[in-house]
Formats: C-alpha cells, structure tokens, sequence
C-alpha cells in the first residue's frame, strides 16, 4: 500500500467551555491517498473545523497522532512542521482572507515568494493559474474589485500554487450564492484531478458532499462513513 498523504489515528480534542471539559472529538480516525476527495459533513459544533486544524497542524490533538506525508506532526518543532505544512498542505476557508492592498497575481503568488521563489518565476505560475481558472484579465484587479465568487476562486488559486498534496477547505462555498458555489465546487475538484491532489472538504453542502468519491459525518465526536 502507498503511503498516505494525510493519516490520524484515534485523534481526541477537548476544550473548557467554562463549565469543564467538553470533548469534541473521540477517537477520529481517517487517511487520504493521493486523489482522495473527501467531504466531512455534521451540526454545527460538532468539530468539522477542530478536526481540519488537527489534520493541517494548525493546532494539536490531547490524544492520537496526524501523519503527513509519513512524518508524526507532532514530534518535529515548529519551524519543521511549519515548513513541512507550507510544502505539503493548502488551505481554503469560507472566507477568502486575501489581502486587500495586493493585486490578484500578487495574493496568489505571496505563498511562492514566502517558500523562497524568485518574484519573476513566482509572477509567471500564479498568471497561469490565474489563466486557468479563468481570470487571466483579472489579474491586475485588487479584492475589492471582484466579486465573491472570483475573490474565492483567486483563493483557491492561491492554496494551489505551490502544488500541494493535499487541500484542505473549510466552508469554501459557505459565503456564495448556488451558482457560484457549485462553480468553485467544480473548480476545486477539476484542479485537485490534474495534479493528483487530495481534497478534504468540511461543508454543509449537499451538492459538494455528493460531488466527493467518499463522505463521512461527524455526530458525537466520531466519525462515521455514509
């Protein structure tokens, strides 16, 4: 068997809400090949998003471990597992987070020129993703000149950028009308099916949840398949 871009094992996280402890995840276990595509789906509160920060080393488990790329996140430093997530991983939310004094080319290309790519080759692959998803006339165009539809798909360029293994979205079509969210929907798994990217996505969609090859729920703090 191939090693598995992402892969946890009896993953457990608990907060203090004030009155205790409450644990929001028991013993969540899962794996992603390359290709995967994969919705979470669940209530509100149920953990969606606390598991995706455990999977994208953004946060840590209190039990089980989250491999990537065959590495326990949790035994390297910061430094390594930040570099390891910014090589390995790319983020989407339901929010864009772009930031509004940069141009669409310059957003998508800032992951490049944070990894140590020269502004010129950075400039050249986030003008032809900007081609490829259709905003090649756009790419000039700050946030505020876009529509929400075209700021998500700038985002989206951006998590891909650096030709990751594994994208990780959260809501990403939350804020979108249907027919842009079903656009994004497409254009998420049509990017992710070229480069042989996983794709994990925690949505309240049914159209996106039906879209992915598997689908998972989380209730109680376990994750069940359906």
């Amino acid at each position: 068997m191939s090693e598995a871009i992402i892969e946890c094992r009896d993953l457990a996280r608990r907060f203090d809400d004030g009155a205790g402890p409450v644990e929001v995840l028991k013993q969540v276990s899962l794996r992603l090949d390359s290709g995967d595509t994969l919705a979470i789906t669940g209530a509100s509160g149920s953990g969606k998003s606390t598991l995706l920060h455990l999977l994208g080393g953004l946060d840590r488990p209190d039990r089980g471990t989250v491999r990537l790329l065959g590495q326990d996140l949790a035994a390297l430093g910061e430094t390594e597992r930040a570099a390891l997530r910014n090589r390995a991983l790319g983020f989407v939310y339901q929010f864009h987070h772009l930031l509004p004094e940069f141009s669409a080319l310059e957003n998508v290309a800032m992951p490049l020129l944070i990894g140590g790519c020269r502004a010129g080759e950075a400039a050249e692959r986030a003008a032809g993703l900007l081609e490829r998803i259709g905003l090649g006339e756009r790419r000039e165009h700050r946030p505020a000149e876009l529509s929400g539809g075209e700021r998500q798909r700038v985002a989206i360029a951006r998590a891909l950028v650096t030709d990751p293994r594994c994208l990780l979205a959260d809501e990403p079509t939350g804020n979108l009308d249907q027919d842009n969210a079903r656009h994004v929907c497409e254009l998420l798994l049509g990017l992710c099916r070229e480069r042989g990217a996983a794709l994990l996505v925690v949505t309240h969609d049914p159209y996106i949840a039906a879209a992915m090859d598997k689908r998972a729920q989380l209730n109680a703090g376990c994750l069940e398949n359906v």
